[in-house]
């Protein structure tokens, strides 16, 4: 039977980046269900490489406990944003933040982020097994062995270490369908409650059947998280589609409303003019309609916000002039789910961190680790979340390093 120091199961980023700081002496083996690895990772910052953020520390993780949250904030602050940049840097990659400090590779090409770690992890005989799908893992003695199916062919592999860095169940085209939860639950993990994040949110439509295919640029949406009671506004893009609502401010928006989309008691209200006060755009709108007695009272908002909205803002007013004002710096909208896992960027929730040490290592059985998504972190939509798989794969290297260092020397970047 083939022997490996540490098996990490998953090619995604927190499996590439752990297999990139795992010490050199290791005999390593990174086994991945399709057909290549870091597919998601080359596809993300809509194919630009959103790696990280400069306020990565500044901003809230979510978790289930307020234990993990504290054990999150430890990883980040152990390996940060600075310490992602430097591990690039040192692979020969430039990275540069833009106005909104998301942290993108200076030629704004995510594959070149999977180019750098495949070829790193390659030329330091890391053994990358595409098509390797791991069907089982039983504990045996101080180690493990591992049921491999790769085409029509089985392989049993015994490991000291073995990670699990099989991401959630967001986005199935990229090979996380959920599955390789049963990996972890085997040896008696729970998972908590999954939910898709960072995803487009259905709403009622009865407002915005006209609007399909519009751009409000920069509008403002706000939403209360009922769990806590907090307000979240958040500014950007917002895209009117047949089933409700998407866009860049709905993305980063779905990660605070995730949990409580379901309950259906959730209700966004879009800011058209978030530069102009209520006063300002009713003012306006009587004086126009002064002007201009003969224009329809539907085409005031003409000039003032997309014609297509406007419409639809009197229509929803009634053709009252004062409604018509507050809706357009308060448009609101009912929630009633989301696009779904399959759409989704990200999954809230996973292997509870109350079922792992400081080093992530499992509480339950010796030498199994995990990063990444499959653990029950999730962050907001900007780079978050690959600082996550960085930070907690950093994590988990250093723990297993330690293991070997005294005998057998250490090598990272």
């Amino acid at each position: 039977m083939e022997k490996v120091t540490t098996a990490i199961i998953g090619g995604g980023a927190a499996g590439l980046m752990l297999a990139a700081n795992l010490s050199a002496t290791q005999k390593i083996a990174v086994f991945e269900r399709g057909d290549r690895v870091g597919k998601k990772l080359s596809s993300t910052g809509n194919g630009q490489g959103n790696i990280t953020n400069l306020r990565a520390l500044e901003t809230e993780y979510f978790t289930s406990s307020k234990e993990g949250a504290v054990r999150i904030e430890k990883i980040l602050h152990a390996y940060d944003h600075n310490s992602l940049t430097e591990f690039f840097n040192a692979l020969g990659v430039l990275l540069i933040a833009d106005e909104r400090d998301r942290v993108y590779p200076a030629g704004r090409q995510a594959s070149s982020l999977t180019d750098a770690l495949r070829f790193f992890v390659a030329n330091r005989g890391v053994d990358i097994r595409l098509q390797s799908r791991v069907t089982d893992i039983k504990k045996s003695g101080d180690g493990f062995v591992l049921t491999v199916a790769s085409g029509n062919e089985t392989q049993m592999v015994a490991a000291e270490n073995v990670v699990l860095c099989v991401g959630g169940k967001a986005a199935k085209n990229f090979g996380t369908d959920g599955s390789a939860y049963a990996l972890a639950q085997k040896f008696g993990h729970t998972l908590t409650a999954l939910y898709p994040s960072l995803v487009q949110l259905k709403t009622d439509t009865g407002y915005i059947k006209t609007l399909k295919g519009i751009r409000i640029n920069d509008g403002v949406v706000t939403a209360t998280v009922q769990k806590t009671g907090k307000d979240i506004r958040l500014q950007g893009d917002v895209i009117f589609t047949d089933y409700g609502v998407s866009g860049d401010v709905i993305f980063r928006l779905s990660a605070f409303l995730a949990d409580e989309i379901e309950k259906g008691k959730t209700s966004i209200f879009i800011d058209f003019l978030p530069e102009f006060s209520l006063e300002k755009i009713r003012e306006t709108l009587w004086k126009k309609h002064e002007t201009f007695p003969d224009m329809p009272v539907g085409e005031l908002l003409g000039g003032i916000v997309n014609n297509q909205v406007g419409r639809a803002i009197f229509k929803r007013a009634n053709g009252n002039i004062d409604q018509a004002a507050a809706l357009v710096k308060a448009f609101s909208l009912q929630v009633t789910g989301s696009l779904g896992f399959d759409y989704a960027q990200v999954t809230k929730g996973g292997v509870s961190l109350l079922e792992t040490n400081a080093a992530l290592e499992s509480v339950l059985v010796n030498g199994l680790y995990f990063a990444g998504e499959v653990l029950d972190v999730d962050g907001q939509c900007g780079g978050f979340n690959l600082q996550w798989a960085y930070s907690s794969a950093r994590t988990v290297a250093d723990a297993i390093n330690a293991k070997y260092a005294r005998t057998r020397g250490q090598v990272c970047v």
